[in-house]
């Protein structure tokens, strides 16, 4: 390779970065004024640095014949701008691509076809600050998962019609400086990285701020000795992620303090208590639900992709076994647990244990009730798994008749949010953490005989699960973010 041939890549790079420069004020300005959440085929790219926008469009290699630049990015965002835009969410990576597919030359008129319903929206939506006006939020307990549905609620305030994280109600702990104990957490963690912002720590008022959210910190024994009103906290959502109350009567207890209005549950809710799997069975959600349940980490994970495939080839029946991280009810050396074998060192061991994951299916997708079984391994990883579906069709299938379909599923109907899909033989768990997606589709490990099908689903457990819970609560605060372009599959 000759010396100007070896410098044009260091060139090419260097142009892509300036591109990609470019955009970051673009995506803050259409964020933070528009209300306008812009993503690249499903990849966010609010605030991401320049090499994170560019690896979002190098994604597209993996579901796409052919790459995306910045260099066709960066005009959608330009002419958006422009637009006076209303709320929603817009893949500018996929406008690109259909925007090259049109024929069209003018962009302002290929994007006034397809995200014709926001356009111009701006003005009207200022005037009308019931539109604009925020939902409360009340996350009650702050350990994994509250934690994660903190950061995910802080990095989206701003703009208008959002949810906002008011308050964090937990047990006073046993140390004097329990405050900064809890901004510690939410500042580092180990298996997500470091809290991305800034937080301080407001100890005369108990509160946490946390760019720029003021978040009150409630120490409370129990879920009906709060008056949320006299913190001007009213009609909130409560998130219960404690686990420890789980029917209507433990958590109809939230529904006697002053300022809630709804709860919902982190973990699967017993009795009569609907438990959503959103994208599934969430248009299910009415305003007299009071209580919800948001199912568990792999009913979210499994639900998508078995609806997605008995809707096209219809299951028989099958076994679903899940390969899970360890969590922090189990043990971390050998000792007493009241649980059989969850008491044996979690970073030790494999551990066989029950999981109603497969049976839960059926509370979401009835069409799938009895059809089911499952079985978990909790594994000695600290984050991410991994569910097997070994599914008996009633059609015959191939692995690239099947692929072709999720990956058509992943990119472009309305499970995009539920289901994403990775073409590579090289990724491993780790690959996944962080991805706001209920489960990934392992194209590389399915396995299609006849009517047999084996699926590999791979899902963090923690985070995927989070966003998951964040689209119910959204849901029922009535926060509608119209999504764009509105290509579905057929």
């Amino acid at each position: 390779m000759s010396h100007e041939q070896i410098n044009q890549h260091l060139s090419n790079w260097t142009e892509r970065e300036s591109t990609a420069e470019a955009m970051i004020p673009l995506i803050g300005r259409l964020n933070r004024k528009n209300n306008v959440v812009t993503s690249v085929y499903g990849r966010a790219i609010i605030n991401q640095s320049v090499i994170d926008i560019i690896r979002a469009h190098r994604f597209v290699r993996q579901v796409e014949d052919s790459e995306l630049s910045v260099c066709d990015t960066l005009p959608i965002l330009e002419a958006m701008d422009k637009l006076e835009l209303g709320r929603g969410h817009v893949d500018i990576g996929k406008l690109a691509v259909k925007f090259k597919e049109s024929g069209m030359s003018d962009l302002t008129e290929f994007l006034k076809q397809e995200i014709g319903p926001i356009v111009g929206q701006y003005k009207a939506e200022c005037a009308d600050q019931d539109v604009r006006d925020t939902k409360d939020v009340v996350l009650y307990g702050f350990g994994r998962i509250g934690r994660l549905l903190a950061r995910i609620l802080i990095e989206k305030a701003g703009g208008g019609a959002n949810l906002r994280l008011r308050a964090i109600v937990v047990r006073k702990g046993g140390a004097a400086n329990d405050l900064q104990k809890r901004a510690s957490l939410l500042r580092r963690d180990s298996v997500h990285g470091p809290f991305d912002g800034t937080i301080t720590v407001d100890e005369e008022n108990s509160a946490l701020i946390a760019n720029g959210n003021y978040i009150k910190v409630i120490y409370s024994d129990g879920p009906d000795k709060v008056d949320y009103t006299q913190y001007d906290i009213n009609n909130a959502i409560v998130i219960d992620n404690t686990g420890i109350w789980r029917d209507e009567d433990g958590l109809g207890l939230h529904l006697k303090s002053k300022g809630v209005s709804r709860v919902i549950l982190t973990a699967p809710g017993k009795g009569d208590i609907k438990n959503i799997v959103y994208g599934i069975n969430s248009d299910s959600i009415t305003e007299d639900d009071k209580i919800l349940s948001a199912a568990s980490c792999t009913t979210n994970a499994i639900t998508p992709v078995l609806k997605a495939i008995n809707d096209e080839f219809g299951i028989e029946n099958g076994h679903v076994e899940t390969v899970h991280s360890y969590t922090n009810d189990q043990n971390l050396i050998d000792n007493y647990h009241k649980g059989s074998r969850r008491g044996r060192s979690a970073p030790l061991n494999m551990v066989i244990t029950e999981t109603g994951a497969a049976k839960a299916v059926a509370k979401a997708l009835p069409e799938l009730k009895g059809k089911l079984s499952g079985n978990a391994i909790r594994v000695p990883t600290p984050n991410v798994s991994m569910a097997i579906l070994n599914l008996n069709l009633k059609k015959d299938v191939d692995v690239d008749m099947v692929n072709d379909y999720l990956r058509d599923m992943a990119l472009h109907s309305e499970l995009q949010k539920q289901i994403d899909f990775v073409n590579s033989p090289e990724v491993v768990s780790t690959d996944f953490v962080g991805s706001r997606h209920a489960g990934v589709v392992d194209a590389q490990a399915t396995i299609a005989e006849g009517n047999r099908l084996i699926l590999y689903v791979w899902y963090d457990n923690e985070f995927g699960y989070s966003a998951q819970v964040i689209r119910c609560v959204n849901d029922m605060a009535g926060v509608d973010h119209p999504v764009f372009p509105k290509r579905v599959r057929d």
